[in-house]
């Protein structure tokens, strides 16, 4: 269980950090530019710790996926970023993916 919540919080600061990175406007503003590094930073910290008990392929395939859905998503609420029918099937895909690690992968960690 404390894997999984340190997993959770490396792709919470990944998606806050990629988050910042629009807002960062180039790393012309300076609190969002920090934001970024420090997301970033965390989120590597945290996956780097969760990799002692998740294999690898199954850290960075949750790790990336998760965090591109809540990403996209974040996309169309704040910059209202339109959903049409290629991204939503890809989001789709992406979260079958994450459901057959997670329900059938035996090198999955729980």
């Amino acid at each position: 269980m404390k894997i999984a919540l340190i997993f959770f919080f490396a792709v919470l600061s990944e998606v806050i950090a990629t988050t910042a990175l629009k807002f960062s406007e180039g790393f012309t503003k300076v609190i969002p530019s920090l934001v970024v590094v420090v997301g970033y930073g965390l989120s590597f910290y945290l996956l780097s710790l969760s990799l002692k008990v998740i294999p690898l392929g199954t850290a960075y395939a949750l790790w990336s996926g998760i965090g591109i859905v809540l990403t996209v998503i974040i996309g169309m609420l704040l910059w209202r970023e339109q959903m049409d029918w290629a991204r939503g099937i890809g989001i789709m895909l992406i979260l079958i993916g994450i459901l057959v690690i997670n329900l059938f992968s035996t090198s999955t960690a729980h």
